[in-house]
């Protein structure tokens, strides 16, 4: 028995004494950890209050800005980041993308183009066709079957002071003498032609040429033409409508018509107009009533009504009167009238 062994363990002292070093709490060995492992299950199993709300406060907070990011955005706005965001610098696909949107605007921008270059056209067209189709059509039917209240001759003599007076009859109310004047002294091939007396027209150019007395060529039915649908002048564009609506008053209009608008219309002086208002202004009877030689006056006179007179003729009228007279009688015998008088188809 050793001396150590023997001697007396004091109060106090425990067999394993506790180094100085040693920790105030030492942790337990691994054998008591394997044998007791209900407090590391506790512990990992417990939540820590304050973990979640840290996270979200984490995930809320602003992410600072990567270094290259920050070096970027001084460098594009060396004044600072703009308050609305501007768009990234484009890439190769979007210059693509680019340059396909503004081929595509420009093609459409030229179809645009095109359609409004059509659509003037066809504006112009279409107000073209009313303008010299449509409405003078419709307007030289109308009048064939209706008598125009006036014309623009009626108004201008209105305008001058003249009291107009015009009275409209159907032409199986007028003589037949006149008719007959009226062919013999304005159109002795009325019944003939087409509208237009291309034999009248060479002779009066040629009596032009020569410098004799002025002679015109004008037809019956470009008279009709010239005081129903235009104004008097004697300028070529009135000449250039005067013969497109001889052309479609002889188409549309029997001769009938065309005579019976002739004398309805015609200026007679002193603001009578149409064969009824000059017969009872000159010779105070209707047109019905007037004899061979009273329609022969009045066709002398058709000339220039406003300086001759047929109620007081002069010797150029009167001699002009005589002549009418025989070539009415021609007129009747040969049927040259026969397109307006069916009495003179019979050669009666």
């Amino acid at each position: 028995m050793s001396p150590d062994e023997d001697e007396p363990k004091q109060d106090g002292e425990s067999e394993n004494p506790v180094p100085d070093d040693a920790p105030e709490h030492p942790a337990p060995d691994d054998a008591q950890a394997a044998s007791d492992p209900a407090p590391l299950i506790e512990e990992a199993a417990a939540p820590d209050l304050h973990e979640e709300p840290l996270a979200e406060i984490e995930r809320a907070a602003p992410q600072p800005t990567p270094p290259r990011r920050v070096a970027a955005v001084q460098e594009d706005y060396p004044f600072g980041e703009p308050e609305i965001p501007m768009p990234a610098r484009p890439r190769r696909g979007d210059r693509q993308r680019r340059r396909d949107a503004k081929r595509n605007l420009d093609l459409d921008l030229g179809r645009i183009k095109r359609r409004k270059r059509y659509g003037l056209l066809i504006t112009t067209l279409s107000v073209l066709f009313i303008a010299f189709v449509l409405a003078p059509v419709t307007w030289v039917a109308a009048y064939l079957f209706f008598d125009p209240p006036s014309n623009v001759l009626m108004m201008q003599r209105a305008a001058e002071g003249e009291t107009i007076r015009h009275y409209p009859i159907p032409i199986n109310r007028m003589s037949p003498h006149i008719v007959r004047a009226v062919i013999a002294a304005e159109d002795a091939n009325f019944c003939t032609h087409d509208g237009f007396d291309i034999e009248a027209i060479q002779d009066a150019m040629e009596s032009n040429r020569r410098g004799g007395r002025t002679r015109g060529a004008s037809t019956i039915s470009q008279q009709v033409a010239k005081n129903l649908f235009l104004w008097p002048d004697r300028s070529w564009v009135r000449k250039g409508f005067e013969t497109y609506f001889t052309a479609l008053i002889e188409f549309m209009w029997p001769k009938r018509r065309i005579m019976e608008a002739y004398l309805n219309i015609a200026e007679w002086g002193d603001g009578n107009f149409g064969i009824e208002a000059a017969a009872r202004a000159r010779f105070g009877v209707s047109a019905a009533d007037l004899t061979p030689l009273q329609a022969a006056r009045l066709a002398a006179v058709l000339p220039n009504p406003n300086r001759w007179r047929a109620d007081n003729p002069g010797p150029y009228v009167r001699g002009r009167s005589a002549t009418i007279v025989a070539r009415a009688r021609d007129v009747r015998g040969s049927g040259a009238a026969s397109c307006v008088l069916i009495m003179d188809r019979d050669g009666r």
